[in-house]
């Protein structure tokens, strides 16, 4: 007599249409399916998304964070979806109501990536008036308070569509996320900045799993939070709360990163007016064995503390 075998689940993973995007849902499909012994197989389904449809304006100009989320997040809602697989960055701070953040995975390179297409290693290499290139607030500013004399143009589009806007003249230099570039094995095409001299977007190079967890066999569920690296978790509960606790959205910039680094926890985070001339900044440590509720405090705390020094209201970019 044959045995029975267990019937095969097929697991439909919501994502952006971006190479990137697609790397990083077949990456969970791939470690899914390795996780179950190849009894659980993705099937990726793209959505073009309210953010992918900007190719000239800033997200503020369009509704703020959630514009990469949301039409994946609503078919997750609706059972179109399984899961939701995004960049953590684009993560809102608020989730729709019965959908959680499953799975955390091990964290990419945080830092930002410059480019130029003559390789210089520091937007502080530019030519005076030089042009940079970003739909960033965060890197806005950051560039700007090194080097107000330069030129911030918009650039909007995946990583393709920005190395070509590049190569076409439209600006002498733009970033890029060095996380993201590993992902397309094209590190080589930019210079990493230091996190201590431009402060990563709260959980940039972090890949998210949502999902509607009272909604999925709780075989799944168990192989999603199998996927959780636990460092990765922690960090992101502090930029997380950071985020929350500034109510960050893309009307302020920001930049919030939590590593585990000399044996603690460092947490560091700043907020910057939209011209660059004024920062504020906070960090804080927590023991190396701390929990996630400790780390989210960590996070909270530095809130706090900035939005004390900015004396009560954050500086914000007007729709422009």
């Amino acid at each position: 007599m044959v045995a029975a075998t267990a019937p095969q689940l097929k697991l439909k993973i919501g994502t952006r249409g971006s190479p990137l995007a697609l790397a990083q849902a077949n990456e969970v499909a791939a470690d899914l399916e390795r996780l179950s012994n190849g009894r659980v197989t993705g099937e990726v389904v793209t959505f073009t998304t309210g953010g992918d449809k900007l190719t000239t304006e800033r997200l503020i100009n369009a509704g703020g964070k959630g514009l990469f989320t949301r039409e994946i997040d609503a078919a997750v809602d609706d059972g179109r979806c399984d899961i939701g697989v995004h960049s953590l960055k684009d993560v809102p701070g608020a989730l729709p109501h019965g959908q959680a953040l499953l799975a955390f995975l091990e964290r990419e390179d945080p830092r930002d990536g410059f480019i130029t297409t003559n390789k210089l290693k520091s937007p502080k290499d530019l030519p005076k008036g030089a042009k940079v290139g970003t739909a960033s607030l965060r890197r806005e500013t950051q560039t700007l308070a090194l080097r107000p004399d330069l030129e911030i143009v918009t650039f909007r589009g995946n990583v393709q569509t920005r190395l070509k806007k590049l190569e076409d003249g439209l600006a002498d230099a733009t970033y890029l996320a060095m996380a993201g570039l590993n992902r397309l094995d094209m590190a080589h095409v930019a210079e990493p900045i230091a996190v201590e001299e431009m402060i990563p977007a709260a959980g940039q190079g972090i890949i998210a799993i949502a999902a509607r967890p009272d909604d999925l066999d709780p075989e799944i569920v168990d192989l999603i939070v199998q996927l959780n690296h636990a460092e990765t978790h922690l960090a992101a509960m502090a930029e997380r709360a950071f985020l929350v606790e500034l109510d960050g959205s893309c009307r302020t910039a920001m930049g919030g990163h939590a590593r585990l680094k000399d044996g603690v926890w460092q947490f560091t985070g700043e907020v910057l007016k939209p011209d660059g001339t004024e920062r504020w900044g906070h960090q804080g440590i927590a023991q190396a064995d701390a929990t996630a509720e400790e780390l989210a405090a960590l996070g909270r705390s530095a809130g706090q503390q900035i939005r004390a020094s900015a004396g009560g209201d954050l500086p914000a970019f007007d729709d422009a």
